[in-house]
């Protein structure tokens, strides 16, 4: 079974994309599963049903939606082999920065909005960076110019991508996306994440809610650069 994992910032349009994709998919004789990494809520359970696919949802709560995707990873393979599926879609919601939920074996995904400014792709970090794919959406509503500087920072960010300009409207860019997932390699058994998590688990991710910095433990990183660990 091959393994996708689509990621990206909130409202760049990876649910659209990806659904445009699974029809593709479908069409050319594959047989995709979906599961939906969100926060809090979603209903987008009831737009894939639509089309006819197994569909599983996961809410992170007050996690971080990536790592959850991580966490949960191997449980997302086995409900897709028990659903006889040829490729599993995992959309998680993406939302810190810092994080890669890519591991080795799968088809690294990363949806970006042009429309959120040409230097984006440098901000994004290894979400962006370890990607195989980036999904550059809403091309359609800024110039040809703004096109082309984005397309120059993500090489920038990415040398090694295959950047695909896509619509999640009109379905632009998702037959290119269903080839590539349709020629990619199945998954291994042995998963290892491409890219390390962030630093630290603070303790403000713990529960503590006083600001001062004598009540925090771990690594602290200073607004002038300096690092420090504190602890045991």
């Amino acid at each position: 079974m091959k393994l996708v994992v689509v990621a990206g910032t909130p409202g760049s349009g990876k649910t659209s994309v990806l659904m445009h994709t699974i029809r593709s998919l479908k069409q050319s004789g594959m047989s995709p599963a979906v599961v939906k990494i969100d926060c809090l809520w979603t209903d987008d359970d009831k737009r894939f049903n639509r089309l006819d696919v197994p569909v599983r949802i996961g809410l992170s709560r007050d996690m971080c939606p990536d790592h959850f995707a991580i966490y949960n990873t191997e449980e997302m393979l086995q409900w897709a082999r028990e659903q006889d599926a040829g490729v599993l879609l995992n959309e998680t919601a993406g939302l810190c920065l810092r994080c890669a939920p890519y591991p080795d074996g799968c088809l690294a995904v990363c949806v970006i909005d042009v429309t959120t400014g040409p230097n984006t792709p440098l901000k994004v970090g290894p979400l962006l960076t370890t990607a195989d794919v980036v999904v550059a959406t809403k091309g359609d509503i800024v110039s040809q110019a703004e096109r082309e500087v984005f397309r120059e920072r993500v090489n920038e960010a990415n040398p090694n991508c295959r950047i695909i300009e896509a619509n999640g409207l009109s379905g632009q860019g998702a037959s290119e996306l269903a080839e590539i997932i349709s020629e990619m390699p199945d998954v291994g058994q042995e998963l290892t994440l491409r890219h390390n998590a962030p630093l630290a688990i603070c303790t403000l991710c713990t529960g503590e809610m006083r600001l001062a910095k004598k009540h925090h433990m771990g690594v602290l990183r200073h607004i002038d650069g300096f690092t420090e660990y504190r602890g045991e």
